[in-house]
């Protein structure tokens, strides 16, 4: 059995997803945001990268983290 079977991942998980992309976007708007000079862009990023950090909170303790009850890890 190789080390890769046992590891559970580097949150290669739906919730660490979610938080990614959510955050990712977040510091796209907030890019954005300065290239334009828009405070009102740039708070909604920062919005963004807020809610993507409890997206991924609220799914881990749901179970969609690694090693979560609902966390179904694929095989490569």
């Amino acid at each position: 059995m190789s080390a890769e079977s046992t590891e559970p991942g580097h949150g290669n998980s739906p919730a660490a997803w979610v938080a990614v992309i959510v955050m990712l976007l977040g510091f796209a708007v907030g890019t954005l945001g300065f290239w334009f000079v828009s405070m009102p862009v740039i708070i909604t990023g920062v919005v963004l990268i807020v809610l993507g950090l409890i997206s991924g909170y609220v799914l881990k303790r749901m179970g969609y983290g690694v090693g979560g009850a609902r966390y179904n890890p694929k095989a490569h």
